[in-house]
This record gives C-alpha cells, structure tokens and sequence, in this order.
C-alpha cells in the first residue's frame, strides 16, 4: 500500500511538471510577439523621446512640432481668456499691459494696491544685487505726509513744487481711512495717497504709518531720500535748496539721544531684555529723514519692532524711541543724530507751541533759519540745520502765501 502510494505521487510530480514548462514556453513566445510588435508600432518614436540623449530629445521635439494650425488655435483660445489681475490701479488690466514691464517694476503708476503690511515690507525690502541700474535714474526725494486729514497747506506745498523737475521728487501721502481727502487732477497730489489705516496718537500705530510710508516710497527705485511731515509742516527754504541739501548730504537726519529722566529712561521696560537694554535706549522727534539704505533696513525689521509693539505702551510712546532706539544700536554711522524739522519746545509741556496767522512775520521765518545753533553737514559746520518747521496753525495760510514769493522763494 505504501508502495504504491508513493508511485502515485511521482506521477502526479511529473505531470505537475511537465505543466510549468509549458506554461514558461508560453509566456516567452508571448513576451517575443510583443516585442516584435512593439519594435513594429508606428508609435515606436515615443520610446526613443524618453531614452535618447537631450540633444537627440530636442531634435524629435522640434521634427514632431504641431502644424501652425495648431499654434493658431492655441492663440485664439488665449484671446478668450479674461484677466481680472490690475497693473495698477485697476484701469488698466494685463490683457492690454506688459505686467512685468520694467518701467511698472521701478515706478509703480500709481499707489493702489491690495498688498498687506508684511506684504508690501517684504516686497520694499528686496534690494538689487546689481550696482548699476538699467535706467538713468534721477536720485528723487521722496516727500511722506502722515496726516489725520485734509491738508491746510495744501497751496503753500503746491507753489513748493510748482515749476519743478517732477523727476526730482514724489509724493506720499497716508491718513486715516474714512477721511475725504479731495485733490484736483491738477494738483501735485492727485492720486498719490496710499493705502492706510487707523492711527492713533501714542501707540505703534503711529510707527506702522511711518513704515506704511516707507514701503510704499521704496517701491520707487529712484527715491533716494525720504522725509517724514505732517499736515502743520511747512517748508522755510525753495524747492532748489531743499533737494540739494538733502541729496548731497551723506547722513540721515534722524532725532537720537539718552534722556535720562523719567521722559526718556523712565519709559524703558526691562521686559525688552536682553535684545534691548537700558544702554541702548534712546528718544528722538518721530520727524525724519533718512537716506534709502537706512529705510529698507527699518521696513524689513521685524524682530525689534515686534518687541516695542509687545512692550512699549503708555506712557511709552513708540514713535519717539522705536526708531531713534533701532538705528542707534546698529546703524549710528549712518545717521547725523539730529532732525531737519524745526519746532518749538519752549513752552513745555507734551506738544509744541503753534503758529497761528498773527504769528506768522517775515522775522519768524529769518529767526526758524537762523536761530543761532551751529550743526554738522557732511563733517562740516553749518548754520543751515533746519529745512522745514511745525507747528502751524492752518490760519497761519495766507500769511504765508504772502510772504512765499519773497521770502522762501516759491
């Protein structure tokens, strides 16, 4: 019984046996047909794409190239298509505008956009690697007026600028959204206030206008000087001297010194340690003006802001230290430690004196120019320190147009 068992099992092994190797033949004579019908196939050409060298690659691109017909039907497809994206201010769309024209990327048209702070910061900071330009670039001053609402000067400003290089200067103007600021389509001012925000007095919000005005201004390649005003600024000298003084000049003019009373160190929190210490604290006049390297730097800080945002609140005030605090401590060489806005503290107290139309004479002017203080101009000595002045009242206007022809020049 065994035996024969065993016999059995042997038959059914070759049997078994015998079966695979047919299937084997099988699927080697299946294999065999593909290949040779694959090595028939007009389509063929698509395995050699993807296995020959790039150059053989380029070559079969180009020979198996679509019919212009093709082309042309891609072309009136694209002819379709709608592009809701705006250059600019939204007169103008991509269809019918180079988008990344080389003269929208170094002068934006105008100054409407959608970009969010930290947007518009990162797109100020970039900076060229490149030192020459592929432009003549005229160096312009950029003039950057934070107000609360209309400007009473605004026709002292427009004689400023009347008559003059418009390659030379641009305008920025920032107040608070809801205000109705109307200017004429004449007027120097049209259509260059930016995109703004709420702003109140003596919190950082007053510091993210500064910088507000910054971003924008930068976006301007040619905008080589920045000065921060008010609505209650004037300027004392013309147009002419202005741009020079400021051009010329190799420092910023920026407000920065140690006060050691509870005005000035009495404000420092010790929670600013250990990226800010006592040491490094200073006070200044939120008035500035500052050369380009300096204000991309100011725009692209994130880590000092965020710690006066966080720690310097009443009776801190971030206007007056954020920036005089920041430059000090890593960019003094850059800066003369000194403003060019005039105003007058005599009087005391939290807020300056101001000039009204019965103060406004020709000796006021003289007297704000020459006011007996010597500084310093690229190294040299200077009696000319101050090239605007605040605060004035707005009736002080129309003293000041009378006296703008002959006395400041404009």
């Amino acid at each position: 019984m065994m035996r024969g068992k065993g016999a059995n099992d042997e038959f059914v092994f070759k049997d078994s046996s015998i079966s695979l190797m047919r299937l084997l033949c099988f699927l080697i004579l299946l294999v065999t047909g593909i290949m040779i019908g694959l090595t028939c196939s007009p389509h063929v050409d698509r395995y050699f794409y993807f296995t020959s060298p790039p150059d053989n690659f380029y070559v079969n691109y180009v020979s198996a190239a679509p019919p212009p017909s093709y082309s042309t039907s891609i072309e009136k497809a694209a002819k379709t298509v709608s592009f809701d994206y705006n250059c600019s201010s939204g007169m103008a769309s991509c269809e019918k505008e180079d988008c990344l024209s080389m003269e929208g990327f170094k002068m934006p048209k105008n100054l409407t956009h959608k970009m969010t702070d930290n947007e518009l910061f990162w797109r100020a900071s970039l900076v060229p690697n490149k030192a020459e330009y592929p432009f003549e670039r005229v160096p312009k001053v950029a003039f950057m007026f934070m107000t609360r609402g209309p400007l009473p000067f605004l026709k002292l400003w427009e004689r400023f600028f009347k008559g003059q290089d418009v390659n030379k200067y641009s305008i920025y103007v920032h107040t608070n959204p809801g205000v109705r600021v109307n200017f004429s389509n004449y007027s120097v001012f049209y259509n260059r206030l930016i995109p703004s925000q709420d702003v109140r007095w003596g919190t950082v919000t007053l510091v993210d206008a500064e910088r507000r005005l910054l971003g924008n201004a930068l976006l301007d390649f040619s905008n080589e000087r920045f000065v921060l005003l008010s609505e209650s600024c004037i300027p004392i000298y013309n147009f002419p001297i202005i741009y020079n003084y400021l051009i010329g000049s190799t420092q910023s003019f920026l407000d920065s010194y140690d006060e050691p009373s509870r005005y000035g160190r009495g404000r420092y929190s010790r929670h600013m340690k250990p990226d800010i210490k006592l040491r490094d604290w200073r006070k200044g006049s939120q008035w500035f003006e500052i050369q380009r390297t300096l204000a991309i730097k100011i725009v692209s800080d994130t880590r000092y802001y965020t710690i006066f945002k966080r720690h310097c609140l009443p009776s801190c005030y971030p206007d007056e230290h954020y920036l005089p605090t920041f430059v000090n401590m890593f960019y003094g060489a850059l800066n003369a430690n000194r403003t060019v806005t005039y105003v007058d503290w005599s009087l005391g107290g939290p807020h300056p004196a101001r000039f009204e139309a019965k103060d406004i004479t020709k000796n006021l002017i003289l007297s704000i120019r020459n006011n007996g203080t010597t500084c310093s101009y690229n190294q040299k000595n200077t009696s000319i320190c101050f090239l605007f002045a605040r605060k004035f009242h707005p009736s002080a206007l129309d003293p000041l147009l009378n006296i703008s022809s002959t006395l400041l020049g404009f």
